[in-house]
């Protein structure tokens, strides 16, 4: 590999050859606030030495290739334990300095949600820059959506239902009780793990750099963003608030939705970006049906699918301030996940609901003040729950992580 010059004469190498080190101490946060997160208890990240996880991926060989990005490969391993980890080196060019590193992995490390992929440590050896996590098996979601082959089965609707409720939540977990908060800058297909039971976990959060509470982080979308997925203020201006979170959230329910890809250029050029051509869907709700995935064979509760596609036409919106924050779309997802088939939903739950389908080329220009009214006097007069298409904009406000303690939610 060029990248790795020191493993390039090395191809016939067994793999006795690399001494298996002990793992260095631990670190502890400088400060004891500086990694409060998600009130866990565990303040330690366990520190791997490079010839130990050098020794756990056979020398990197290209056998224990499971997968490769803009910033770096990863590799399946198996530690000197028994224990099966992925094993993520990072592309060094660009890599922080030693100490600086090691903090932020540390917050990353106390990070523990039933759908995040768990970190389980570090390798900080001179200029390497390695993360350790646990080993999920079975596959992406792209793998799920896209590789139908065989006697593999599509995933039914409940369970691409309950795979976007959970990718929400861990989401939700990111954005509101990771401290500081973490935008995942880079969720797709790709980037959601499944375990056996079809249950989703976010793999990859946390590699930009962590979002201190104060700071709105302007940032170049290069490496880390995928064509199909990156919010339209991202793409133009490197702006990055939660809710380009939110908008890659929207591209990748539609995803589930369609079975079409964010961006596909096997497809005619007018269907090749999934946002676009789902414009003219988002108008029309008699159209929605229209969306669904051909594998489906329309077996689905059409107002499951309705709310679905309100739901990523809301997140889908250009404008950051008119989509819904993450915890609303939870509450939306988490009640179609569990709703027995042709269940509306309450309007209590779903407060983005409340917005016009529809309108995802332009946001509302009107006062904020105005808008609260309207919201309020739509409170009393919702005439069906299951109704998506009211004439209310949303007044989701900008989530720009300078109001650490927001009173929207």
């Amino acid at each position: 590999m060029s990248c790795f010059p020191c493993f390039s004469k090395k191809e016939t190498s067994k793999e006795d050859d690399v001494p298996v080190a002990q793992t260095k101490d631990a670190i502890s946060p400088p400060n004891p606030g500086d990694a409060n997160v998600g009130g866990e208890d565990e303040n330690t990240a366990k520190a791997f030495t490079f010839r130990e996880l050098a020794s756990a991926t056979k020398n990197f060989r290209q056998e224990c290739l499971i997968g490769e990005g803009g910033i770096g490969k990863v590799y399946k391993g198996t530690l000197q334990s028994g224990e099966v980890v992925a094993v993520r080196q990072l592309d060094r060019s660009g890599t922080q300095g030693s100490k600086e590193f090691q903090v932020e992995v540390l917050v990353l490390t106390l990070l523990n949600h039933p759908n995040l992929v768990q970190m389980l440590g570090y390798c900080a050896d001179g200029e390497q820059r390695l993360l350790v996590y646990e080993y999920l098996p079975t596959g992406s979601l792209k793998k799920y959506l896209f590789d139908i082959s065989g006697d593999k089965k599509p995933l039914d609707w409940s369970t691409r239902m309950k795979i976007a409720t959970g990718v929400a939540e861990g989401l939700e977990y990111l954005h509101e009780k990771a401290n500081p908060p973490i935008i995942y800058r880079d969720l797709k297909s790709s980037n959601i793990l499944l375990d056996e039971s079809k249950n989703p976990k976010l793999s990859e959060y946390g590699l930009a750099k962590l979002i201190q509470s104060g700071n709105k982080m302007n940032v170049t979308p290069t490496v880390m963003s995928a064509y199909g997925y990156c919010a339209p203020e991202y793409e133009r201006h490197g702006e990055l608030t939660s809710k380009a979170d939110v908008y890659s959230f929207g591209v990748v329910l539609l995803e589930l939705i369609t079975g079409r890809k964010a961006f596909d250029t096997t497809r005619p050029t007018n269907e090749q970006n999934l946002v676009n051509w789902a414009q003219e869907f988002f108008k029309d709700q008699k159209r929605f049906p229209d969306m669904a995935d051909p594998l489906l064979q329309k077996d689905f509760p059409v107002t499951s699918l309705n709310q679905a596609v309100g739901v990523a036409s809301m997140c889908l919106q250009e404008e950051p301030s008119v989509r819904p924050f993450i915890t609303d779309v939870v509450a939306a997802l988490s009640f179609l996940a569990m709703a027995p088939c042709g269940a509306p939903i309450p309007a209590r739950l779903v407060p983005i609901l409340s917005a016009k389908v529809g309108t995802t080329s332009q946001s509302s220009q009107e006062d904020e003040g105005q808008q609260n009214e309207d919201l309020d006097s739509d409170d009393d007069s919702s005439d069906d729950d299951s109704d998506i298409s009211t004439p209310k904009q949303s007044t989701s406000r900008r989530v720009t992580i300078r109001e650490p303690d927001r009173d929207a939610k």
